[in-house]
């Protein structure tokens, strides 16, 4: 079963936004919100993966506007 919520997540630092939210699925969780960080490197126009800030998680940054964090759920 998949729940959609609107949330204002700490742990990711993201500021509140109409179009940010968070779907979880079974143990895992999907986190979609607007790339707010300014990145010191060249990003692919298309996709881009990377570790996530924290320990466990994956960032793609999509289109160079929308970043997905994957995570386990708490």
């Amino acid at each position: 079963m998949t729940n959609l919520e609107q949330t204002l997540d700490t742990r990711f630092t993201v500021q509140f936004s109409p179009s940010t939210f968070l779907m979880r699925i079974g143990r895992r969780e999907i986190f979609v919100c607007n790339d707010f960080r300014n990145r010191h490197y060249q990003v692919n126009p298309v996709i881009e993966c990377s570790t996530g800030v924290q320990a466990g998680h994956l960032e793609i940054l999509l289109f160079r506007k929308w970043l997905v964090i994957l995570s386990k759920a708490r």
